[in-house]
């Protein structure tokens, strides 16, 4: 019986420690609203007025929870990357 009620100690123990590993990461909303806001969170001088640009233009990126989930969880390098790409634009002269 002792054993019993150790073991059940330990995995709420261990559940706890798991949960609070899991919940320690970013937080995954799978929804264009939280992947724009880890985008701006993570370009450089938080540039609030790319949301709506950004909000606009995801659905067409996009196509489901998952993916956007995926994108979340990049580290911000790669989110600012993936959305500006890696090259610096230059302007181009129509001829």
């Amino acid at each position: 019986m002792k054993s019993v009620i150790v073991a059940l100690v330990l995995g709420v123990v261990l559940a706890g420690c798991v949960v609070r590993h899991l919940m320690g990461g970013p937080r995954l909303t799978g929804t264009c609203p939280g992947a724009c806001a880890h985008y701006i969170e993570c370009k450089p001088g938080h540039p609030e007025n790319e949301r709506a640009r950004c909000e606009t233009e995801c659905p067409g990126v996009f196509s489901d929870q998952e993916s956007l989930m995926m994108y979340e969880s990049l580290d911000c390098k790669d989110a600012v990357e993936y959305k500006d790409g890696t090259a610096t634009r230059a302007a181009s002269s129509a001829r």
